[in-house]
């Protein structure tokens, strides 16, 4: 059987709370939705902005969950299971069980933040270290005030490796979420322009980054990308935050761990790499280059944490697309059939501009087109409408055919494109929805990204339900 995650007494120490009733299940997991608890869960009552988690307790309870954090108790709630009270926010009571798994944990942490490619290059860590060791990483983006806590609370006592996303909407907010985690090795992808609207310069939205170097574990390393102008302002603050050494990646003839060779293929790429002077040959399973780049990262932070280098590297070949990041899939429609690259997820310009290089090395068969579907990006400040109308380089670069355009910040794009590409543009992704669906035709590759306000997943979801998938590629 299984050990436990969580004890009953080690709860009690970790929180300060009080529990009422007897908890009688193995306490196997965390959860923070009632609709996904499993047996032996303990459900944590979160509030949040819409909904209060104290009103599922009960539900979570008789649905198998083996224990309820809550700051408030009912009869209901007793009437269902047992229920330890804390006597602040539950949330808090989340922080101190996660505050207590770091401190009983002996893994190599690992913390990822930047711009661009934080998830993606979280999951090809865990993808990479899982060669080596148990290998727990956040699930999904949770990145943010409960995500990262959640996340550590849910790390296996067992575990060889922990590997955590950090994200930021405004300076000072990663600085207490890698307290929490305090990595042995700190990531940072790239200094790009998300959420500008929140900074005044992409200088400032570095130093909100560089935070993460606050909270490196002593003789910890940062590893870092040298193809950003913002390399030497990122390494300073490194080296001012005490680490013990400072590894840099990319294509930059300086770097440390650097790509020689890579060939870039519509769903793969196949790089040859110097890791600080070992020279390593791999397939990645995932397209792009800049996912060549920062699996350069990930190759780094193997062989800083003592993973397995010629494992991790073989490993990468199973790292796949997730959904909204670049999963692709092959549609039925009258004729044949199309392509679908769903990006939708989230945006900013780098992201953006990358996902269309991802278009742009698509090969369409003969009557086929390059359909970019486009929705604001969100955040961006002043420089909105200029950084959208700038989309038309990597556009034309990537040699796209057919643009439809959702949101009033992507009229600047859609002004800026001559009228033979032009697909449609509405006011919101709802409103581009039949346009787009009467527009698709066989041979096509359709690629769809936005912000996630934007809600361009439901037009990934419309494709889908209107042309049924024939087979995932991987």
């Amino acid at each position: 059987m299984a050990e436990a995650l969580w004890t009953v007494d080690e709860l009690l120490a970790a929180t300060g709370g009080k529990l009422h009733g007897s908890a009688r299940k193995p306490l196997a997991a965390v959860a923070i939705d009632s609709r996904a608890v499993g047996q032996g869960d303990i459900f944590v009552a979160i509030k949040g902005g819409k909904h209060d988690g104290h009103d599922f307790v009960a539900s979570a309870l008789t649905a198998g969950a083996g224990l309820g954090l809550v700051s408030r108790v009912t009869p209901e709630m007793l009437a269902a299971g047992a229920v330890l009270e804390v006597a602040e926010d539950p949330l808090r009571g989340l922080e101190k069980m996660g505050l207590a798994a770091r401190a009983r944990s002996l893994a190599q942490i690992v913390a990822v933040t930047g711009s661009v490619g934080k998830t993606s290059t979280k999951e090809m860590l865990r993808t990479a270290l899982s060669a080596s060791g148990e290998t727990h990483a956040s699930a999904a983006s949770f990145n943010n005030h409960w995500g990262v806590p959640l996340t550590l609370a849910r790390l296996p006592r067992g575990a060889a490796f922990g590997v955590f996303e950090i994200g930021m909407n405004h300076a000072g907010e990663i600085t207490p979420l890698v307290g929490m985690v305090r990595p042995h090795v700190a990531i940072i992808t790239t200094i790009a322009e998300s959420h500008l609207g929140n900074f005044a310069s992409l200088q400032e939205i570095a130093d909100a980054k560089a935070e993460i170097f606050t909270g490196i574990v002593e003789s910890g390393s940062a590893v870092i990308s040298r193809d950003t102008p913002y390399f030497e302002r990122l390494s300073a603050a490194a080296w001012a935050s005490g680490v013990r050494s400072v590894v840099s990646f990319g294509r930059h003839a300086d770097a440390d761990v650097r790509i020689e060779r890579v060939a870039l293929l519509p769903d793969c790429c196949h790089v040859t790499a110097d890791v600080m002077g070992e020279t390593v040959s791999y397939t990645l399973g995932l397209p792009g280059e800049h996912m060549a780049v920062n699996s350069l990262a990930v190759l780094a932070t193997a062989k800083l944490t003592g993973a397995n280098l010629a494992r991790a590297a073989l490993a990468l070949a199973k790292a796949a697309p997730s959904r909204g990041r670049g999963a692709r899939e092959r549609l039925s429609i009258t004729g044949g059939e199309l392509l679908l690259i769903d990006e939708s997820y989230n945006a900013n310009p780098a992201s953006v501009a990358a996902a269309l290089r991802l278009l742009g090395a698509a090969q369409p068969p003969r009557g086929g087109r390059r359909i970019a579907v486009l929705g604001d990006m969100l955040e961006l400040g002043e420089q909105g409408p200029e950084l959208h109308a700038g989309l038309l380089e990597p556009m034309d670069a990537a040699e796209v055919d057919v643009l439809y355009a959702a949101g009033p910040l992507m009229a600047n794009l859609w002004a800026r494109v001559a009228p033979h590409r032009r697909g449609a543009h509405a006011h919101s992704s709802e409103g581009l929805r039949d346009a787009l669906l009467k527009g698709l035709q066989a041979g096509d590759v359709v690629m769809v990204k936005g912000s996630l306000g934007s809600r361009m997943g439901p037009l990934v979801e419309a494709i889908r339900a209107a042309y049924p998938p024939l087979a995932k590629e991987t």
